[in-house]
């Protein structure tokens, strides 16, 4: 008997689609049954080799050996998955498996993963590819029965295969490069460290911020209030107002506009990520897990999708879906819902997958058995889902300009004509527990050009607002938007990273202490700033990280050739070697840890400064030196306190609560005299017990 073997990305996916297809017999690190062996990688199995085992001298960190430009590039399996590995290796070489399924995630990444694994394991099987994007068992079904040749999927892999390289060249390089020269680890990326110059950028634009006063005078009659243009002077204000003041008020026209609201598209990873910021303050990483736990319990689609719609297809899917979603939602009991379904459906904006939706498994199943956030989540894309097939919201502007003592005064109005779309998001969101903006509605009395009002009126102050800083929602708009100015209008992808990246980037700029989270804010640290400011363009400019993924995009359309867009890189990376060879001595510090000052030292006078170990002179001619392990302290079971020797530089003595007595076993407090600093140690002694 022959088998085929799966190969899936994750044991819970290797789990459900060895449930469809009949591999019931659970064996060591992979399911049999049916004609079938399903098996898995946890995550990267095959990963890119780090620099030293190129050679000894690259463990190392030593300008002279930079740049480290594999040839040819070397693999290994990380200790902590080898188990796992030897059993995928042994499944591709047995004689009785005939042909093989890459079923990894279907994208980018996913296939990197599988060949990686294919090629170490030196399979030459012939492969086919599952690509789908739902783990119910209708869709695995369709996906097995619906298999493609792998090599459909090669420019894809050298498009994967491209960024791994890319990522890993200018990661190792420029990270021992910059470190090398600023004596601290400093992480550089390629998408990272465009990310932090913005989040640099706009802290700088708000500290240099400089708020500016300015008066607005407004006219009232009865409900009727109308403002004058920004006043910079109070003088001036308040003279208008004086004019104003029992004046009489004519109104010179009145303009109204039918407007038309569109409903918002489906959601891709991005735009979930960002709403669930906005709406529930989860990170982007918190977005993404959820998304990815839900998609494999099937209640979801697959989420790393860059897509907001649907392919054309699937148009009775979503109808039946919606009907469903409307018993199921507690929000949209009761609502008068005609979909219109045609509206989120278009096979050319979808690339890899199609829109995040609900699956019919969820419309069974509903909310049981979901944690809080999972179910804060699935409600949130039912809610796109039936927002996106409602009617336009239709509104009324109303503008009116009046004119009094000589100046213009406005009063804006807004009526509402047709609810649509916006009816759901509002249900939705009053059962939020988050304080959300709902939209005010200022409705105007009638009014008619020349009609005229007995006024009265008053100055009210206002000041400029700075720009915010940024939140996980609004950075990952302007990372998606990064560089769009400088790309052409017909760039598939542009901005820096992925939909599946981002949230991995941002995690890992407060991880390394460049980026720290300040309620929804992420602001940068003085160490983050510091590397913004040192970095040349070529790693900071947006625009430049943003072509890349358009390349990358290019070659995995079959469009560019992988071999150029690597020769680029190369080059480029020699090119930060040779320009970057030294820096000044004043910028050698930059990235020192500030010392903390503790007291004066007792022989010299200089600065005594907190170290790890201990409390030491700044002058490096004099040894004073107050060792933190002490025995005096240690022998009392006592910490030697930053506190402690502020005090005994200060005034010779201090006092130490909880002093340990070996003779008694019991705890005393005493003053302790710094005893004697003429030798290379110094002593200590107790003066008295309190």
């Amino acid at each position: 008997m022959s088998f085929q073997l799966v190969i899936t990305e994750k044991p819970s996916v290797a789990r459900s689609i060895a449930a469809v297809i009949g591999a019931t017999e659970k064996r060591n690190g992979y399911w049999q049954g049916g004609g079938y062996l399903v098996s898995w990688c946890i995550g990267h199995l095959v990963s890119f080799a780090e620099a030293g085992q190129y050679d000894e001298k690259y463990c190392k960190w030593r300008y002279e050996d930079l740049p480290i430009l594999p040839q040819p590039w070397q693999f290994i399996v990380p200790d902590e998955k080898k188990q796992q590995f030897e059993i995928v290796r042994a499944l591709l070489n047995r004689p009785d498996v005939d042909s093989v399924t890459a079923a990894t995630d279907a994208g980018r990444e996913g296939e990197l993963i599988f060949r990686f694994v294919y090629q170490m394991a030196g399979c030459t099987k012939p492969v086919k590819r599952l690509w789908v994007s739902s783990m119910e068992d209708a869709a695995i079904r369709e996906g097995f029965a619906n298999l493609r040749p792998d090599s459909d999927y090669d420019a894809l892999y050298q498009s994967a295969l491209c960024r791994a390289k890319a990522d890993w060249l200018v990661g190792i390089n420029a990270t021992r490069l910059f470190s090398v020269l600023y004596h601290k680890t400093l992480t550089v990326g390629r998408v990272q460290t465009p990310t932090l110059k913005m989040l640099v950028d706009r802290d700088a634009k708000i500290l240099r911020f400089q708020k500016e006063k300015y008066y607005t005078v407004g006219i009232q009659s009865g409900s009727l209030k109308a403002d004058s243009v920004r006043i910079s002077e109070a003088e001036t204000a308040n003279s208008l107002k004086e004019k104003c003041t029992g004046a009489t008020a004519v109104c010179t026209s009145v303009k109204r506009e039918k407007k038309t609201e569109q409903p918002p598209k489906l959601y891709d990873l991005t735009t979930l990520q960002r709403e669930a910021n906005r709406l529930f303050s989860f990170t982007a990483k918190q977005t993404l897990d959820y998304a990815q736990q839900l998609y494999e319990k099937k209640l979801l689609t697959y989420p790393r999708t860059d897509s907001q719609y649907l392919t054309e297809d699937m148009g009775q899917t979503a109808q039946h879906l919606v009907a469903d979603l409307l018993g199921l939602l507690p929000f949209a009991q009761g609502l008068a819902l005609t979909p219109d379904v045609g509206r989120v459906l278009n096979s050319k904006k979808v690339s890899d997958h199609h829109a995040i939706l609900p699956t019919a498994e969820f419309a069974k199943q509903g909310f049981t058995g979901l944690a809080e956030s999972e179910c804060m989540l699935m409600n949130l894309v039912c809610s796109k889902l039936l927002c996106a097939v409602a009617a336009p919201y239709e509104y009324e502007t109303v503008t009116a300009v009046f004119s009094c003592a000589g100046n213009e005064f406005t009063a804006k109005g807004k009526t509402m004509l047709v609810p649509g779309w916006k009816e759901i998001d509002q249900r939705f969101r009053s059962t939020l527990k988050a304080d959300t903006e709902e939209e005010v509605l200022n409705t105007l009395p009638e009014l008619a050009e020349g009609q005229s009002f007995r006024v009265t009126s008053a100055v009210s102050e206002h000041f400029t607002s700075p720009p915010k800083a940024y939140t996980e929602d609004t950075l990952l708009s302007a990372m998606e938007r990064a560089g769009a100015e400088d790309m052409p209008e017909n760039a598939e992808r542009k901005g820096l990273g992925t939909p599946a990246t981002r949230a991995a980037i941002l995690e890992k700029l407060v991880q390394m202490g460049f980026v720290q989270r300040k309620g929804k804010q992420l602001v940068p640290t003085k160490d983050g700033i510091n590397l913004a400011v040192v970095l040349p363009e070529s790693l900071t400019s947006p625009a430049l990280t943003a072509e890349w993924e358009n390349r990358l995009t290019e070659i995995a359309k079959g469009s560019a050739d992988p071999d150029d867009f690597m020769a680029e890189i190369e080059a480029q990376v020699r090119q930060l070697v040779k320009t970057y060879s030294c820096i000044s001595a004043d910028k050698q510090n930059l990235f020192q840890s500030e010392r903390v000052i503790i007291g004066k030292c007792p022989r010299c006078s200089e600065n005594v400064y907190e170290g790890k170990k201990n409390f030491y002179c700044g002058n490096r001619s004099c040894q004073f030196v107050m060792w933190k392990n002490d025995r005096f302290f240690e022998q009392r079971k006592k910490a030697f306190t930053p506190k402690i020797a502020a005090a005994l530089l200060k005034n010779g003595k201090a006092k130490v609560k909880g002093l340990y007595s070996e003779k008694t076993g019991k705890t005393y407090d005493a003053t302790v005299l710094l005893a004697d600093t003429g030798g290379k140690y110094v002593n200590y002694r107790i003066e008295r017990k309190e």
